[in-house]
């Protein structure tokens, strides 16, 4: 019989330990170590879940005795466990707000480091099923605010507009109240999702639903044009399209360590090309 490799075994007792959350709190901003093998925990952005792992994963191919945990949540949840120290690095879909900022200092005596990781273009879902192909600015604040709320007032089929949102928590919420609705609140027919994943389950199983989320998701669903324009990697890098945001790695203070080699990693042209491989932006052009 083949033996396992230890290094499997050090990898299952951190999962484990992880899970029973019994790792003490690392205030000091620097990455964990048990038996030898310094751990990274990553938590926030739900939209940047799929990437993150990828990073994640690629990552630990590299180095192999390193392990990095990755979990969603939200931008808000991710910025709270940067706050308390949880974290070593928190993803965001959004800048921190001045408040955040404030906390942050309070608790850590530190204002974090903002770190621009990739681009994202923020898509519009529907069902393939709905003859809708096109919107404006305008109309997609019109259906998120209430004012719009039929299918045909917007060129489809004489049907309700079933308007599905990311819950408070999240970062691409409140980056989709303040660019596309305003700053203007969200109607009372929005059902809030808890993920980017959520929203788009219930469009493919209902025609009458709107949704919004990363181009990375909704292979099945339509995305729609906004202004006339497609919401594509090219055209989200060349600045044409209309709704469209940088993500963010943060930090209490400035990297070290494994911690500092993992976010060069992702700033560099390997790293960016796994942003181009799961069809979000990198920052630069890469082969």
């Amino acid at each position: 019989m083949k033996l396992i490799d230890t290094e499997f075994y050090k990898r299952l007792e951190l999962f484990l330990l992880l899970l029973l959350g019994i790792f003490p709190a690392c205030h000091s901003g620097r990455s964990l170590s048990i038996s030898n093998t310094p751990v990274i925990r990553i938590k926030g952005s739900d939209t940047m879940v799929l990437l993150a792992q990828s990073w994640a994963e690629k990552f630990m191919q590299q180095h192999h005795g390193v392990a990095v945990y990755v979990e969603g949540g939200g931008t808000a949840t991710g910025i709270e466990a940067l706050i308390k120290g949880d974290i070593e690095i928190c993803t965001a879909s959004r800048p921190l707000r001045p408040e955040e900022v404030q906390r942050l200092a309070r608790k850590q005596q530190n204002v974090g480091i903002a770190h621009l990781v990739a681009k994202d273009g923020l898509s519009v879902y529907l069902h393939p099923n709905n003859p809708v192909r096109h919107l404006t600015l305008a109309q997609v604040k019109g259906i998120y605010t209430s004012q719009i709320t039929n299918w045909r007032e917007v060129g489809g089929k004489d049907e309700t507009i079933v308007v599905l949102s990311r819950a408070p928590s999240s970062g691409t919420y409140l980056y989709f109240q303040e660019h596309v609705l305003e700053g203007q609140p969200y109607g009372a027919n929005a059902s809030n999702m808890p993920t980017t994943a959520a929203i788009v389950q219930e469009i493919e199983k209902n025609p009458a639903a709107i949704g919004y989320g990363g181009l990375a998701y909704g292979e099945n669903l339509v995305h729609c044009k906004i202004n006339g324009v497609s919401p594509t990697a090219e055209n989200v890098r060349a600045d044409k399209y209309p709704v469209a945001r940088y993500l963010y790695f943060y930090t209490i203070k400035k990297p070290e360590g494994i911690v500092k080699l993992l976010i060069d990693w992702v700033l560099s042209p390997e790293g960016q090309r796994v942003v181009k491989a799961i069809d979000y932006i990198p920052l630069f052009d890469v082969p």
